[in-house]
């Protein structure tokens, strides 16, 4: 083994580990487009499904068909229509559908049957459950067109499926559905998906597409993607955006995740299929991929209280360790949390600092200014400099200071100013460490 890997595999998988701890139990539906196994991708796909079953994580599968049912229908030479985005089914594209459901059905439980020596399937036993988990009814005549036997979700049968995903097996849908009478109807994946996200209450909703999110300037096709969206903001983003037609067009995916995020749904993501383990990139990072649209915030700025104690150790051993902070102990937290404001996301401590008031000269100490490795450049140190610098003001302090024997530079370009270690209030003075001979940083506060 490299010796280098130990260095670099130890704490990333350190850093995995509140994700696995928050996802146990936890229930996620994953919808895969169809493009997405026409272009190669099952076997990934189904290997990263995998390893989130292994981590404890209830799955529902659906899968999409809609490049499956086109191939079925050219081969067979005939024509196929669409109308408001709709496919309009006839007989023959209902027999196309259930042909290439039945395949694609093989084809998924097949890869999950994997189990090679030295390959990511090994040692897994992975059971998938299928059944007539919807009821659907006819979409009917839509502005004078019949789409015939393409449907939509009446019914999904939550309890069912919560009994299997309970008992360890994943449960993977088709798109397709049938009426109390026995007739079968063509489903989209997207509206089998979200109703059964609804129906569930699941705690994720995925779909891996074939757009990479939801860019920030819809005008500009170049622009980052905007990993986080809030659910105001995404309504406000749709009710601007045209009519979709095609799955590429932004607002095809995004109201259906909007429609989870209003059915109870906690998020919901658009994925990039084409990015290799964007499942795992969403669940087990920081940031994330793609675009998550969510019924508030992920992460929040606020003062720390009892429950954040384990967090702060957490984050702040490593720079204890290396000298960058003075070591403190548990009880010293314990006994200062309330002095403490931490930056969460997702419910994970991400940064952290301390401001210790000395009302008798109007200055207070920002300590323990602490931001995880992980997330370092982008704005959160600054972002809990200026919450303290609230907090200072509100106690009627005029100034905050710090010592540092390191990262003097990043406080001088945020208005601190170096002074003698004599300018420290009575108090802290007795308590400097003249052998760790840190500087010591002012800013005034307007």
């Amino acid at each position: 083994m490299d010796l280098v890997f130990p260095h670099t595999f130890v704490p990333w998988f350190r850093s995995v580990a509140p994700y696995i701890h928050a996802y146990r139990g936890k229930t996620f539906v994953v919808a895969m487009a169809g493009e997405g196994i026409a272009a190669g991708r099952l076997n990934a796909f189904v290997q990263d499904v995998a390893i989130l079953h292994a981590m404890g994580i209830k799955l529902v599968l659906v899968h999409g068909f809609r490049p499956q049912v086109s191939e079925q229908l050219r081969a067979k030479g005939h024509p196929e229509h669409f109308s408001h985005g709709l496919r309009i089914t006839d007989a023959v594209a209902l027999d196309c559908a259930q042909e290439a459901a039945g395949q694609l059905r093989f084809e998924i439980e097949a890869a999950f049957s994997q189990g090679l020596p030295n390959t990511p399937m090994a040692n897994a036993t992975v059971r998938v459950v299928s059944g007539n988990f919807l009821t659907a009814r006819p979409v009917g005549i839509v502005d004078g067109v019949n789409v015939l036997h393409s449907g939509i979700v009446r019914r999904v049968d939550a309890a069912a499926i919560r009994r299997a995903i309970d008992i360890g097996a994943i449960v993977l849908l088709s798109p397709f559905g049938f009426s109390p009478t026995g007739e079968a109807f063509n489903l989209t994946m997207e509206d089998v998906a979200t109703s059964t996200a609804i129906a569930l209450q699941a705690d994720k909703l995925m779909f891996l597409t074939e757009v990479p999110g939801v860019r920030e300037d819809q005008h500009d096709a170049e622009s980052a993607i905007d990993t986080e969206l809030a659910l105001a903001d995404a309504r406000r983003l749709l009710a601007a955006l045209p009519d979709p037609a095609q799955p590429t067009d932004t607002a095809f995916y995004l109201r259906h995740c909007i429609k989870a995020c209003e059915g109870g749904v906690e998020r919901s993501h658009i994925l990039p299929f084409n990015a290799d383990g964007a499942l795992l990139t969403e669940v087990y990072t920081h940031d994330g991929i793609g675009t998550m649209v969510v019924d508030e915030k992920l992460e929040s700025l606020r003062e720390a209280t009892s429950d954040d104690i384990g967090g702060i150790l957490q984050l702040i051993e490593p720079f204890e360790r290396d000298g960058t902070l003075v070591k403190r102990d548990r009880t010293e937290i314990e006994r200062d949390i309330d002095h403490y404001t931490v930056i969460e996301h997702d419910g994970v401590i991400f940064g952290c600092a301390a401001l210790y008031p000395y009302p008798e000269a109007h200055t207070g100490e920002m300590a323990a200014l602490t931001v995880s490795n992980s997330v370092q450049g982008q704005g959160d140190g600054e972002r809990i400099l200026k919450r303290v610098e609230q907090r200072a003001r509100a106690a009627g302090l005029t100034s905050i200071f710090v010592l540092t024997t390191r990262t003097m530079h990043w406080f001088i370009k945020r208005g601190f100013a170096q002074v003698d270690a004599d300018w420290l209030p009575e108090a802290r003075k007795r308590k400097y460490n003249w052998d760790r001979r840190s500087l010591v940083l002012v800013k005034k506060l307007a």
